[in-house]
């Protein structure tokens, strides 16, 4: 079986959705509770649910593992708990990396392209001790995936048992189906979806840095059928391991993605500006582009989807099915 952490969640449901259009067993480590998380299941025959709580138990057991897959994390960018995000985000990959390493089983976790903080850095995937030090992330996520991929460096450096194939990667801009029950967090376009569709302007962050116009803020957007891509990809090729961006390699605006939206509903664009919230002030990205070379080099080489291509087909094709705006 394949094992996905966060397998209700946004990227790891489509995970979910690939690997049951495969006929793989798949079971889901999430809560589902009270929200809309079960419907990115809905579709798809899964193995079974295993909560966060039981996962320990479960695995215990020593069950037929291909891979797992861990996407759960605590998200948010604006989530101030420390104690939470480093439970979450450091000490439960921490578990799971030893376990696979015990069990032989191939490790793909998700990081995140908030460990590159403002930018100002680059975004080359350097997997060295020494470039991961220099990264100076701008919230508590950020910082919480930064500091497992440095263990994660640590550990291959003092020889430390390994699974016999890991890859972690940082995920720029995703959107696509199934972010429903992500609230805020929700992608860019599902808001101005729905914003629009509601009769409203669709709104953006005005900027607050000189020399960058309204709008003109620039972040690199991915589909998620992409990211699902380079993970079975990732999965199925173990002389692959390391550190990987998994973005589109090309920074569009927020402008470029808001009239995108708006072509793909035959409709003439209306775009009004807002001011930055105080809680994202000195904590925004302004610019985000993945460098994709090391990817590529490895054998990686699906092309990746325009932003006009994805937003046309995750408007058209999902967004505005009313009754079942599901994958």
């Amino acid at each position: 079986m394949h094992i996905v952490t966060g397998g209700a969640g946004f990227i790891g449901s489509n995970l979910v959705a690939a690997l049951c259009a495969r006929g793989e067993e798949v079971v889901v480590v999430d809560h589902l509770r009270q929200g809309l998380k079960w419907r990115n299941l809905a579709k798809h025959n899964i193995a079974g649910i295993v909560t966060p709580e039981e996962l320990h138990a479960f695995l215990a057991r020593k069950p037929p593992v291909k891979a797992l897959f861990h996407m759960g994390a605590i998200s948010a960018t604006t989530e101030t708990d420390g104690d939470l995000v480093a439970a979450t985000n450091i000490a439960l990959p921490q578990r799971l990396w030893d376990w696979c390493a015990d069990a032989g089983v191939p490790f793909i976790y998700a990081s995140s392209a908030a460990t590159y903080g403002d930018g100002s850095l680059g975004f080359e995937d350097d997997m060295r001790p020494e470039a991961l030090a220099r990264l100076r992330p701008l919230n508590l996520y950020g910082w919480s995936k930064l500091a497992f991929d440095r263990r994660v460096a640590q550990m291959l450096a003092l020889g430390h048992k390994r699974p016999p194939h890991w890859a972690g990667l940082r995920f720029f801009n995703v959107y696509g189906p199934n972010e429903h029950h992500k609230d805020r967090m929700a992608s860019v376009v599902l808001h101005k979806f729905n914003q629009v569709m509601k009769g409203e302007a669709a709104t953006l962050f005005a900027s607050d840095r000189e020399g960058i116009a309204d709008g003109e803020q620039k972040r690199d957007f991915v589909h998620v059928r992409d990211c699902v891509a380079a993970m079975l990809w990732l999965a199925a090729n173990p002389q692959a391991s390391g550190l990987y961006n998994i973005g589109s390699g090309q920074a569009r605006t927020f402008l470029d993605l808001t009239r995108a939206i708006y072509e793909a509903l035959g409709r003439n664009a209306d775009i009004r500006f807002v001011p930055m919230p105080d809680d994202l002030k000195g904590k925004y990205q302004y610019f985000t582009e993945a460098r994709m070379d090391r990817l590529r080099a490895a054998g990686f080489t699906l092309p990746p989807t325009t932003l006009e291509d994805g937003v046309r087909s995750y408007v058209r094709d999902v967004l505005t099915n009313a009754e079942d705006p599901f994958a």
